[in-house]
């Protein structure tokens, strides 16, 4: 929310006009936002009774029938437009399908839209809400750990363009972000370490009392999803809730006084200066956490060599990013990547480094004064020291997948069919659906199947063949799908790394192995 002050002054000239704009925008955490028991969304909705939803469609599967409960309950009406955004669908066809949502819905000025999802949807649905009307309101719920660490905190909302990432977006707060780390609990482990590079980011550069709680528990917040999976110890769900909120706070003390990022010398962009380029340049590009890390891995071994970063504390983050199981180098991050990543983030920056670096650990200053050569030799000794570590400092899991790779649904797609007690599919009303089967059986994915003979399949995906009542078609990057979304197996109404990753058996969320 926002509320401008302004003067408007004679000069000799013409006029002066000075303006001051207040913005204002909340945090909550709250574990199991969609318990009926909580009111605490519904109370941002009961004034308009109804609730306009943009959400990623594999969080739907695994908790729309959660979320439709919690809306029915408080008696508000639910709408939901889904959607499957990666960074080949964060584009301006994405971005128009969420306003036509938007105007078919007959959103009012004030009434805020509801956005579900990783730090992707929240971008492009949020971009989508600083366009319509020029100013419409929005609430964020992120679910995975860079949503949640990272692009809550941010109110730069975007779409790419062409080849460049962000190229076209806005600077729009939301109303009220709500926080709920229990979404971590449908994460694949991969999913998880990807975000745990954002926290040594802010950790390393601004906050050492986080940094010491990420070294200390470092392998069992990725295995324990930050301590929500069942079974984590109530000594590292504490710890976890503590590195959350102070990271949350300490990138939003960082963050509010430069929110239209008029000041360019900013700490959290530590691990940023040659990774946007270097992530796009393997074939099957790189996730962000890994490219950033591999950023950051290099950067502290280019500040160790200036002596800004001690012996000790360079190892010490060289491990703890080794013991993450993320990347810190690639085979393909070279001198000539180097040169060219460096000459496109001088554009960026008003033509000086401003590189973020730890020193000492806990503290970040700005390099400008750097010269090609010495970049050249840190890599060269960067890459000598990763012989020292495991797969010489490449990454577990490091590319994207069909869990963050994702696209946009046809309408003929959206096809959302919930199964209730009794065994009956309820209809529930999606904006851009035409129809919505309701029959007896089971819902696979959004797609109604009625007997288990051979049942006709109501509304197949890219008209996916049709076998025995089994939808099938070929997914991203070559793996099949039966039944699922995204090129990602899915039988039997059992999904496995859908778009974010999070999981679904059954309709039900549930943790991972």
């Amino acid at each position: 929310m926002s509320d401008m002050k302004a003067i408007v002054a004679d000069t000799a000239s013409g006029l002066h006009v000075e303006g001051y704009e207040k913005i204002e925008y909340d945090f909550s955490f709250v574990d199991n936002v969609f318990d009926t028991a909580k009111d605490e969304l519904a109370q941002s909705y009961k004034k308009w009774g109804r609730c306009l939803a943009v959400m990623d469609a594999n969080i739907f599967n695994v908790y729309g029938e959660r979320m439709q409960k919690y809306f029915d309950h408080h008696e508000i009406d639910l709408k939901v437009h889904k959607t499957m955004i990666g960074e080949k669908a964060k584009s301006i066809e994405t971005f128009l399908s969420i306003v036509d949502s938007m105007n078919k819905f007959g959103i009012f000025r004030k009434e805020p839209v509801l956005v579900v999802g990783g730090g992707l949807v929240t971008d492009v649905a949020g971009f989508a809400c600083a366009a319509y009307r020029r100013n419409t309101n929005y609430i964020r719920i992120p679910t995975t750990v860079i949503g949640l660490i990272d692009a809550s905190v941010s109110i730069k909302v975007a779409v790419n363009y062409g080849n460049y990432k962000n190229r076209l977006g806005a600077y729009h707060a939301p109303m009220k972000t709500f926080l709920d780390f229990t979404f971590l609990r449908t994460l694949p482990e991969a999913q998880i370490r990807n975000g745990f590079a954002e926290l040594i980011k802010i950790s390393s550069c601004a906050d050492i009392h986080t940094f010491d709680l990420l070294d200390m528990h470092c392998e069992q917040l990725i295995s324990t999803a930050f301590g929500r999976s069942d079974g984590a110890s109530a000594k590292v769900k504490n710890a976890a809730d503590m590195i959350e909120k102070d990271s949350i706070k300490k990138m939003l003390e960082l963050e509010s006084p430069n929110l239209h990022e008029i000041g360019l010398d900013r700490v959290i962009a530590y691990g940023h200066t040659w990774s946007p380029l270097h992530e796009l340049v393997p074939d099957v590009p790189l996730r962000h956490g890994h490219a950033i890390s591999i950023d950051m891995a290099y950067s502290a071994t280019l500040a160790n060599m200036r002596g800004l970063l001690s012996d000790s504390e360079h190892k010490r983050i060289l491990n703890l990013f080794s013991r993450a199981g993320l990347s810190m180098d690639h085979h393909q991050f070279d001198e000539a990547i180097l040169d060219k990543g460096t000459k496109a983030i001088l554009k960026t920056r008003d033509g000086l480094l401003r590189a973020a670096v730890p020193n000492p650990l806990g503290e970040c200053t700005f390099l400008n004064d750097v010269t090609h050569d010495e970049l050249c030799a840190a890599l060269r000794k960067h890459k000598e020291v990763m012989k020292d570590y495991p797969r010489n400092g490449e990454g577990l899991e490091a590319f994207v997948d069909a869990s963050d790779t994702g696209y946009t649904m046809n309408p003929q797609e959206k096809v959302l069919a919930t199964k209730t007690d009794s065994g009956l599919l309820r209809k529930i009303d999606v904006i851009n659906d035409e129809t919505v089967s309701e029959v007896n059986g089971a819902a696979t994915n959004g797609t109604a199947d009625g007997s288990a003979k051979g049942a006709p399949v109501a509304n197949g995906v890219n008209g996916a063949e049709k076998t025995n009542g089994i939808a099938k078609t070929n997914g991203v990057n070559g793996a099949e799908k039966v039944n699922g979304v995204n090129g990602v197996d899915s039988v039997n109404g059992v999904h496995a790394n859908g778009t974010n990753g999070h999981t679904v058996t059954n309709g039900v969320a549930h943790d991972r192995e």
